[in-house]
This record gives structure tokens, sequence and C-alpha cells, in this order.
């Protein structure tokens, strides 16, 4: 039971800190986003989430923490149920869902909670 309890407070040492995740309200918002990571060049990781999803609460304090940790990536957080036609250009059908994008183009996807798996990710496209 003490793992579970600290893997929910994972990334809560930094409650202080302003995140690094946008949080994109608006389709005006997400296009200014995705356009300056082309411009960049970077890697950007979006969370697509919903405010009711148990799995997205529990990621939100490790994204945050990945966003502290990868100075070179973007982390944009969208909710499906605010933002409905980003999710679907991204087909999304499960949240939360991860979809990992470079110059313009997806690289990579990952559906579910797995906080290992995304850090592997990152890392992985993070070049």
């Amino acid at each position: 039971m003490g793992l579970i309890i600290s893997e929910l407070l994972e990334g809560s040492e930094n409650n202080n800190e302003p995140s690094k995740v946008i949080v994109c309200h608006s389709v005006a918002q997400w296009k200014d986003q995705f356009n300056s990571s082309i411009v960049s060049k970077k890697l950007m990781v979006i969370d697509f989430s919903a405010a009711w999803c148990g799995p997205c609460r529990y990621m939100e304090p490790i994204l945050k923490k990945y966003a502290a940790k990868f100075n070179d990536v973007k982390f944009v957080t969208i909710d499906v149920d605010e933002l409905t036609e980003v999710a679907q250009q991204f087909e999304v059908t499960a949240m939360p869902t991860f979809v990992l994008i470079k110059d313009g183009k997806e690289v990579d996807k990952l559906v579910g909670a797995d906080k290992k798996e995304l850090k592997k990710k990152i890392k992985e496209h993070d070049v």
C-alpha cells in the first residue's frame, strides 16, 4: 500500500512551482502550440484527458514532473470534452491518451496511465 500512496504523491514535492504543462482551452490556442512546436523542432507530448477520468488525474502530477525534467519537450493538455474536434483529429477513443508529435507528425501514441512507458517514449523521441 505504501507504494501506491508514494506513486499518487509522486511529483507533488514541486507544488509551489508553476506547471510547465500548457493547458489548451481553444482550437486557436491549440493551433498556436502545435505550430510553435514545429518551428522550435521540439518534441510535443499531448495529454488527452477529461476532468471525470480517474487515471487522467493520476497522471497529472507525473506529467508535471516530466515537464519539469524534460526541458526540451513541450507538454500540452487537452480536455477531450472541451476540444472534441482536436481529440477526433487524433482518433482519441480512451483516456488518458498521449500523442507524441515531432516536426508536425505523430511519431508515437500511448493509451493508458502507464508512467514508465510514457517516460520511455519521451526519452526515445527526444533527440
